[in-house]
């Protein structure tokens, strides 16, 4: 039983103060620079100690009964090294949050860097041991994520190509400039379109599974077995790879830009009553060989960035399956946005170059 005497600005609390009865003089926790008179408290439980510690944070304890000071000073000492923060302020939110990212970033970049200077020691061991080259794992490797690629790429680029022809198509026809669609189809597939839209596709296919493979093989200590019977996994799974996509990617761009291209022949015909022949000719008139080796040139490069993030996503996986689904993410990912960044600073250098 509780009661409450209040005189002013003092509040008596008579009788027992626990669990059951602190609901009594629970508003009172919302109140401050009150003085609490606690002269007639004749018990007290742990959970009344507790409500009279927070009391006492926005008011004055007077008059406490000796006995139950004894039990109130246990058990604030028990709780005041718990040190509960209040919640953090969103500034600080916001500002924790930036710096889990820098730091994130930071490592990351530390961690690609030792990655890619590995990767420099092998190529520079390649050239200096061509005879140790696994052209067996390469060739493998080139028939699966390269020829393996070349229904999905082929339909993309001629879905592209039909877009494009379409919607150029139906702008041009306005003002009867309708043989200019082959300028406009041949100059931004063979330059730009297809390289972008197969190194796209290839990404998102062949990066993620490289993560995979590799990410089960970590899973499964295929790559520590190696290591221990004396094999360098990267010279057996890195380089194969990269070497694999730097030389198919230029021929998988090849194969888009025709596919891309007849894609927009055909619409060409259907829209426009441009023929074959006509097309084919203007084709000759205004598509230069540099256009050409412009889009080829950049396969090498895209081939390198897919499959190095791909690789590299991989060996990041460590005890857990959800690791490999993870990584393999993140390998898409970077790997696209990688294509897509690299891109744009060739098309930059060659702007300022005036290629």
């Amino acid at each position: 039983m509780l009661k409450i005497e209040s005189d002013k600005k003092t509040i008596r609390l008579v009788g027992s103060l626990n669990k059951e009865t602190i609901p009594v003089v629970y508003y009172l926790k919302k109140e401050k620079n009150l003085t609490l008179d606690l002269s007639k408290l004749t018990d007290m439980d742990y959970e009344g100690a507790l409500f009279l510690i927070e009391l006492s944070k926005n008011n004055t304890l007077t008059n406490f009964p000796s006995r139950l000071k004894e039990m109130y000073d246990f058990v604030y000492l028990t709780v005041k090294d718990l040190n509960i923060p209040s919640p953090p302020g969103i500034l600080v939110q916001i500002r924790e949050y930036f710096i889990k990212i820098f730091d994130a970033i930071k490592e990351n970049t530390v961690n690609f860097l030792l990655f890619f200077g590995e990767f420099i020691y092998f190529s520079i061991f390649l050239i200096t041991h061509p005879w140790k080259f696994r052209f067996k794992e390469t060739a493998a490797v080139m028939v699966k994520a390269g020829a393996g690629a070349l229904p999905i790429v082929g339909l993309t680029s001629f879905l592209v190509g039909v877009v494009m022809a379409y919607q150029g198509a139906v702008q041009l026809s306005k003002f009867g400039a309708n043989i200019f669609i082959v300028d406009m189809l041949d100059i931004s597939m063979f330059r730009e379109i297809a390289p972008l839209i197969s190194a796209i596709v290839v990404a998102g296919r062949s990066a993620s599974s490289f993560s995979a493979e590799i990410g089960v093989m970590k899973l499964t200590e295929e790559i520590d077995a190696m290591k221990t019977l004396g094999f360098e996994p990267f010279w057996f799974l890195i380089i194969p790879r990269v070497v694999a996509m730097i030389i198919a990617m230029p021929l998988i761009v090849f194969f888009a830009d025709m596919i891309g291209v007849f894609g927009g022949m055909l619409i060409s015909f259907i829209d426009l009553n441009i023929g074959f022949d006509m097309f084919l000719e203007r084709t000759k008139d205004v598509l230069e060989l540099k256009q050409v080796f412009i889009g080829l040139g950049k396969a090498p490069f895209f081939g390198t960035v897919i499959a190095l993030i791909g690789t590299y996503r991989g060996l990041q996986v460590r005890n857990s399956t959800q690791d490999i689904g993870k990584y393999t993410t993140k390998s898409v990912v970077n790997a696209i946005f990688w294509v897509i960044a690299l891109d744009s600073l060739f098309s930059i250098i060659l702007a300022k170059l005036g290629i």
